[in-house]
């Protein structure tokens, strides 16, 4: 049990059809609430954080301590850096006790990210590490900001990438999107059955998990997806508890961060459940 290589969760997930959960944290209490719902329902977990979050959650603290969390784990925990965008950040994570990385090239022209996710590969495999990669963009950054166009994964792309680098698995554009929706995402499902069917069982992962509905989690599930990325839904309910804490009255830092680490387990709990992933460690 306790730390271990991403890969090996995304190969069980494979084998037995359900989908591990990746979710963002940004501080101990988060990481703690985690911890509790994966040891209650016995389930694996990742734990990641962006790069585009550090300037808040310090790469140099907040990777130390979800490593230490998942040492001290009942259950297998893989932790992981999402959407990293240079070589540098993934080294250091990687240094500090990652044991998977994502590197997000998504928006550059194939050959480009073929190129960057080999040197990718080659430096995860000094360590030992499990490599994500991306095709197609979705509608917006990591930090839920911003309205660009979504460009759905192109299929013959993924099984590029995939032939290409031997990267261990692949994000996925199928009308998902980062942070809330405005209204309920429609994704294409005719998209992720034939990246499904070109990449012969290399696990998929779905970005932005937070506000997709319970039946196409379970549709994408299905469909071949092995990793689930909730992030805002998190954040929000780690948010709300705190805000509900403050509002009745409450001013003692100790039972704030209990408030706060009870919203992210249950927040993630109930994802767990969804995905498939009790009883499964």
């Amino acid at each position: 049990m306790s730390l271990v290589k991403m890969k090996e969760l995304l190969e069980d997930a494979e084998k037995r059809g359900y989908a591990v959960g990746a979710f963002s944290v940004a501080n101990m209490e988060m990481i703690l609430g985690a911890v509790r719902a994966a040891e209650e329902l016995s389930s694996p977990m990742i734990l990641q954080v962006a790069q585009v979050r550090l300037p808040y959650s310090p790469l140099d603290i907040i990777i130390p301590m979800m490593v230490a969390a998942a040492k001290s784990c009942k259950v297998p925990v893989a932790v992981h850096l999402d959407h990293g965008t240079d070589l540098s950040c993934l080294e250091k994570a990687l240094e500090l006790g990652a044991t998977s990385v994502m590197i997000d090239a998504s928006s550059k022209p194939i050959e480009e990210n073929i190129r960057i996710t080999k040197e990718v590969r080659a430096l995860a495999d000094k360590y030992g590490a499990t490599v994500e990669a991306e095709v197609g963009t979705l509608g917006k950054s990591e930090d839920g900001k911003g309205a660009g166009k979504a460009i759905y994964s192109d299929p013959d792309e993924v099984e590029r990438l995939r032939s290409e680098t031997g990267v261990d698995a692949i994000a996925l554009s199928i009308g998902n999107a980062h942070g809330f929706y405005k209204e309920a995402p429609k994704l294409d499902f005719s998209v992720l059955k034939a990246a499904r069917d070109k990449t012969n069982g290399l696990p998929l992962v779905l970005h932005g998990g937070s506000g997709i509905s319970d039946d196409d989690f379970r549709r994408c599930i299905a469909g071949g997806i092995r990793k689930i990325n909730v992030a805002t839904a998190t954040f929000s309910a780690v948010e709300e508890a705190a805000g509900a804490y403050c509002a009745g009255g409450g001013r003692d830092y100790f039972s704030l961060s209990a408030a706060m680490a009870e919203g992210a387990y249950k927040n993630i709990r109930r994802h767990m459940l969804v995905f498939g992933s009790d009883k499964k460690a």
